[in-house]
């Protein structure tokens, strides 16, 4: 069989940019992965249902496919990396046309552990993050230093069990390595390029790419992207664009739904897929030396009114749970803040 059979699910890109966010930090529903972990000692599980359809050609088959994704992330040991385990179990149903017969195949269409490790952090320093005080337009225009991007290295083995129909001949294990990165175009917008040698070992070595951009709405709590694949193997090769949206349900839960096509006939492929991701969050900050620590990073001066009880801030707008940049109200209050600062003379500890 020359078919490849991908699962249809796995990553919207996070709109936050360190190794533990205060909201999840999901690779659904794409199938792109972000160069950012889940943050040291998160369990993070990420499944969805899914339905293909499937054309030849050549072969005059038709097939109709359904089946479960599940991804588990774990951070391990470091802030920096991660250890993931993704699955994919299909059962495809094939009509060939020609001789009025048809087939079922069930199996894993993707069976992988693998370890993930950022090398590069772009926004470490956090003066990469701050905002600009003084212009609203810099805080949230397009700069081309936005494309350098975080980078990661992925490295892990595909287990092919048993007769299974997908990968007929394959060794019991075989190889993959990624190259992953991400850039954070504007406060909105996230682009994320993966570059992928799988299955290396057997016959049919696959190469692909993916490239994927992804837009937080005015509510933050709602995002899009659309993603673009390239396959290439003696194989199976294809193009492949699929989109998609994701709702964040609380600071542990997303939901999501995505859809897509290839480009070609042999075969023609129209899918789509739903599924959820959800955090179990075990992360606690690493303690630091007070005389390790910069000023300001305590709150800095107490101010007249820091023991007034404060409003209580409403719901709903998904603002409260994703910084996306100051707003020009914020700015012009920051703005007003430094500048009593220097006049009063006030210096933070």
């Amino acid at each position: 069989m020359k078919n490849i059979l991908y699962a249809i699910c796995l990553v919207i890109p996070s709109l936050g940019f360190s190794q533990y966010t205060d909201v999840i930090n999901s690779n659904r529903p794409g199938l792109s992965v972000g160069a950012y972990a889940v943050g040291k000692n998160v369990l993070q599980l990420e499944a969805g249902a899914f339905f293909e359809q499937q054309d030849h050609v050549l072969l005059n088959t038709q097939s109709n496919i359904w089946g479960g994704d599940i991804s588990l992330r774990y951070g391990l040991l470091l802030e920096q990396l991660e250890i993931n385990y993704e699955g994919t179990y299909q059962n495809q149903n094939i009509d060939f046309m020609n001789t009025a017969t048809e087939a079922t195949y069930t199996d894993f269409s993707r069976n992988r552990l693998g370890l993930k490790y950022l090398i590069y952090d772009r926004y470490k320093d956090p003066e990469r993050s701050k905002p600009n005080l003084y212009s609203w337009k810099a805080n949230y225009g397009f700069k081309f230093k936005n494309l350098i991007p975080s980078v990661a290295l992925y490295g892990g083995a595909t287990f092919n069990l048993g007769d299974n129909p997908y990968y007929v001949g394959d060794p019991t294990v075989s190889y993959r390595g990624m190259v992953a990165t991400q850039s954070k175009l504007t406060p909105r917008f996230v682009l994320i390029s993966n570059i992928a040698y799988d299955r290396i070992g057997t016959d049919f070595p696959e190469l692909s790419y993916m490239i994927s951009l992804s837009h937080a709405f005015r509510n933050p709590k709602w995002s899009a992207f659309v993603e673009h694949q390239g396959i290439d193997s003696d194989r199976y090769s294809d193009v492949l664009l699929r989109g998609g949206i994701a709702h964040l349900l609380n600071e542990e839960l997303q939901v999501d739904v995505n859809m897509g096509a290839s480009f070609k006939n042999t075969p023609s492929r129209v899918f789509i897929s739903m599924g959820a991701s959800y955090r179990f969050d075990f992360h606690q900050d690493a303690p630091k030396a007070i005389e390790d620590q910069n000023a300001g990073e305590n709150g800095g001066p107490i101010q007249k009114n820091a023991m007034k009880k404060k409003e209580k801030v409403k719901k709903g707008s998904g603002a409260e749970d994703i910084e996306l940049g100051p707003s020009k109200k914020q700015l012009r209050e920051l703005k007003k803040k430094e500048k009593k600062k220097k006049d009063n003379g006030t210096i933070d500890f």
